[in-house]
């Protein structure tokens, strides 16, 4: 006997008894439309649902640590708190935690930096709609995930590095002063930055003067724009 469908409603499709639960996902992008859309592709599979959303990285972070997901897809531009910083962040806080970063920039440092941030895939927002769905599922089978395109120029300059003797890029500051930097080019005073961070306010004055004196600059214009040439806020 079959069962009735309400007119004007879409069918449904039952979920076998023995079905796994659908993976829980943390979203995080800063603007609402692509959230929206992403969201759109992830709910439309069955095996995938959105339980939890973030505008930046500091709310996606906190967002880990009070809903349960499995997996955070992160955008690498947002305000506060980068994707990639988040990314750190929350390997930290939640190893089992797997992550994926969703981007627009086609960049070899970013790939790299997201590797090292403890992210399983890099996904370019201009092929989610083909890529998206099976690099999360990739990543929480703990299988490494970058678009297909990348491969061969990722391994080849890799391959280049190693050639000459150069290895991966050294980063030119630490993970602590990338994130007070961002926060400082974003306007923020050293007792936000505190607050942000839970350090002390002498800690990030410390901070602050250690880049200056690394980046051979003078004031927060200066590391302003150096924040926005290293991608780490938008002009």
């Amino acid at each position: 006997m079959s069962t009735p469908v309400t007119p004007g409603s879409p069918p449904t499709t039952p979920r076998p008894p023995n079905a796994r639960p659908p993976i829980r996902v943390l979203l995080a992008d800063d603007h609402t439309l692509v959230r929206r859309g992403v969201r759109l592709i992830l709910d439309g599979e069955p095996d995938l649902t959105v339980v939890a959303e973030a505008g930046d990285g500091a709310e996606a972070v906190a967002k880990a640590r009070e809903t349960a997901v499995d997996l955070a897809v992160l955008d690498v531009a947002m305000p506060r708190m980068t994707g990639l910083q988040a990314a750190r962040e929350l390997s930290r806080r939640l190893p089992d935690l797997h992550i994926l970063i969703l981007t627009m920039y086609d960049n070899e440092e970013y790939f790299f930096e997201a590797l090292r941030a403890g992210a399983s895939g890099y996904v370019l927002k201009s092929v989610a709609d083909r890529d998206l769905v099976e690099a999360c599922r990739a990543a929480v089978r703990d299988e490494p995930f970058i678009y297909p395109g990348a491969e061969r120029a990722l391994v080849r300059s890799y391959l280049e590095r190693l050639h000459r003797g150069d290895g991966l890029p050294e980063r030119a500051i630490t993970e602590r002063e990338e994130e007070i930097l961002k926060l400082v080019a974003e306007g923020h005073t050293s007792k936000e930055i505190a607050e942000l961070l839970f350090i002390s306010a002498k800690t990030v004055e410390r901070h602050r003067a250690n880049l200056l004196q690394k980046l051979g600059m003078r004031d927060r214009l200066e590391l302003t724009r150096y924040a926005i040439r290293a991608g780490l806020i938008e002009a």
